[in-house]
């Protein structure tokens, strides 16, 4: 074959190629993203004004699609003005014009981040004098940190879901998992009163035992909570000491009644 036909033969399957790729869907398409079970859930719990539920549903969400712009958008609403967790707002509406920054709506957002920063320091009082001011001043970079910080975590969080779904972890041993080293957050402190009566001790002894479950690889907080017959927030409450997001294989959760 000639120098031409070679040549001709390369430029077709570069055409080809192109053509190809350029029917490959995007990462995040809004449509797809509303069609998505979980945000489909999210959407009728909002409905019915179970806005504790329908942040479940969109964090479900998110964790199936990290990258879905209409989840981040709809959890920071409900962060913003239903459920007031303002740094949680603030990060799902950055993640949010991220993802889409050209969005319409994209100074209006801008807006209700700033809103959700004075409301982070809505707290801190104006004083006249000038110790008063600066003590003011290290309130303010305080409240500031602690808001990076939250940012941060919720960054980390979904990041560590999105590495999880292309590479689901190994469990390693059951049982070395469950008796090996602890960190601070499984660690509770018991202490123990001398002068406890001995009805106060008969009573201690007889309350039923509690109930238990032991994190397995890919749960979440909200996936033990439904099949564990409880309520997120009694889950919580349960374990005071726990971080959702941080949760590890072979950790042991207190249920509630």
């Amino acid at each position: 074959m000639n120098f031409s036909g070679r040549f001709g033969l390369g430029v077709m399957a570069t055409a080809v190629l192109i053509a190809v790729n350029g029917c490959l869907p995007s990462d995040s398409n809004p449509l797809d993203d509303e069609k998505e079970p979980h945000f489909v859930l999210g959407n009728s719990r909002f409905n019915s004004m179970d806005y504790a539920g329908a942040i479940e549903a969109f964090q479900e969400s998110l964790e199936v699609n990290p990258h879905s712009v209409q989840a981040h958008f709809r959890l920071a609403q409900l962060y913003d003005t239903k459920q007031p967790d303002p740094a949680a707002a603030i990060f799902h509406y950055q993640e949010f014009l991220r993802l889409d920054p050209k969005a319409d709506n994209a100074e209006v957002i801008k807006q209700r981040i700033y809103s959700c920063k004075q409301l982070l320091a809505a707290d801190v009082m104006a004083m006249p004098t000038a110790p008063a001011t600066q003590k003011q001043l290290e309130e303010l970079a305080e409240k500031n940190r602690q808001l990076q910080d939250e940012v941060e975590k919720w960054r980390a969080y979904y990041a560590a879901q999105q590495v999880a779904q292309k590479n689901p972890p190994v469990p390693d041993n059951p049982a070395r998992t469950a008796t090996g080293s602890q960190s601070p957050d499984d660690i509770s402190t018991a202490t123990t009163n001398p002068a406890l009566s001995a009805t106060a001790r008969t009573t201690a002894t007889n309350k039923p035992r509690a109930r238990t479950h032991t994190v397995v690889a890919g749960e979440t907080l909200a996936a033990i909570a439904r099949k564990s017959g409880v309520s997120l927030a009694a889950l919580e409450a349960a374990n005071p000491g726990i971080t959702p997001k941080k949760l590890r294989v072979g950790q042991a959760l207190n249920l509630p009644p």
